[in-house]
């Protein structure tokens, strides 16, 4: 892959969520800086909501992100489990979004048990009233780390999803694994990776 201009990467993950996610975000553009990237955080659009109905903020909020994508040659998305058994439903959503547009996506989770195995510890503690899953109903298991969707889109972009585990408390924030990402992405644009990185 031949860039004239730096490589936009959508930065998608729950850090948006963490206590300073301003500063969550720019420690990850900086580190993809210094990988010749440009990050594209979602807390990036300076939106002004003060004062709005909940609904209006989030359809803004909805529409940036979106835009933001539209921009962006490549996403790098943190697949680590938040609030429950699988990755960030939004970052979820974020990562189909970028493939309809025939974009890559690659991504990393911070906990190495894979997905059959989160979701039978999860059901070890019992059926919650709220959540749709019963001991009847059937568990992926491909051996992956999320979602079969997930993972293929991440395989078919020329990437692996990379799993590492880190210290107890750091799993959102700890930016090992979104530093191997963006030494895959590097070895596909200089052509040393199997499988060349490309659009859809």
């Amino acid at each position: 892959m031949t860039q004239k201009q730096p490589l936009r990467i959508y930065l998608a993950g729950p850090e948006v969520f963490l206590p300073d996610p301003i500063e969550a975000g720019r420690r990850k553009c900086a580190l993809a800086l210094r990988y010749g990237f440009i990050g594209l955080y979602p807390l990036d659009a300076a939106l002004t909501l003060d004062g709005l109905p909940k609904a209006e903020q989030a359809r803004r909020i909805s529409a940036a992100n979106e835009d933001l994508m539209r921009q962006a040659d490549v996403l790098i998305a943190n697949l680590t489990p938040f609030r429950g058994v699988s990755m960030d439903s939004g970052t979820a959503f974020e990562v189909g979004f970028m493939r309809a547009l025939g974009r890559p996506v690659l991504g990393y989770t911070n906990v190495m048990p894979d997905y059959a195995t989160r979701a039978a510890a999860f059901r070890q503690r019992g059926f919650s009233t709220d959540d749709g899953d019963r001991p009847d109903l059937q568990v992926e298991d491909f051996d992956a780390a999320e979602n079969l969707m997930i993972t293929c889109a991440i395989e078919a972009s020329g990437a692996s999803v990379v799993r590492q585990t880190v210290a107890p408390g750091l799993e959102i924030e700890h930016l090992g694994g979104f530093e191997l990402c963006l030494q895959q992405l590097q070895r596909q644009m200089l052509g040393t990776a199997a499988t060349p990185l490309h659009r859809l």
